[in-house]
Formats: C-alpha cells, structure tokens, sequence
C-alpha cells in the first residue's frame, strides 16, 4: 500500500470503502505486481491525483521495458502520445490508422479522430 500511496494504508479496509482514486491505485498494484506478459489497461489514471499519474506512467513505462506488452486506452491525448509506441485511432467504430508515436501530433491525430485516414492525416 505504501508503494502505490494508497491512503488510508489499512489493508483490513475493503476496497469499496476507498475513494475511487485510491481503488483505482488498487486495481493498478493488483494487476502491475501480477508481473503481466500482457497488459489491457483503459483510463490508467482516471480519478488519482498529479504524483499517482506520474508514478502509474513511470510503472506502465517500467513494465513495458521488462517485455510486457501494453494496450493503452485512454481518452487522455496527451497520456496516449507519451506512452504509446504506436497509437491506433478508432472513429465509430472503426481503425482510422496506426502511426507511430513519434510522427504523432495533435492536429494529425485530431483529424484521424475526426475520420481522416492516417495517409490523408499526415
């Protein structure tokens, strides 16, 4: 509890007893100390505070150097381009492309999730 700053640190308390900042710290330290050789994770950071985002990003990056492979969701744009080494975007449903994260940009990006194909975005 004390690595992932869960507060209040009471492992006797259950979870539903925790602000949703502090269950979504739990469910994060569940599943990175499973030591995953893949990994789903949608809204990592969704409801915990600047340190928790920094720490969850530092994690996902660690992880992800060790070999595990990462698929990110995230309505976050900017957590997206500086996670991902490849970002997919979907509108309605559908694959507008993949680009890499280091030819991604909002504006490209913002026109993919508009519908404009990644060759038309770029």
């Amino acid at each position: 509890m004390a690595h992932y700053d869960v507060r209040p640190p009471n492992p006797r308390l259950n979870a539903k007893n925790f602000s949703g900042g502090n269950q979504q710290k739990i469910v994060i330290a569940r599943e990175f100390s499973a030591n995953p050789g893949v990994l789903l994770v949608g809204q990592p950071t969704r409801g915990v505070d600047v340190g928790a985002i920094e720490f969850i990003h530092k994690q996902l990056l660690e992880l992800r150097d060790a070999g595990c492979a990462i698929l990110l969701v995230s309505v976050e744009l900017d957590e997206v381009m500086s996670l991902s080494d490849r970002i997919m975007v979907l509108c309605d449903g559908q694959n507008v492309g993949i680009i890499d994260s280091a030819k991604a940009d909002r504006q490209t990006l913002g026109l993919m999730m508009a519908g404009q194909r990644q060759e038309a975005a770029a």
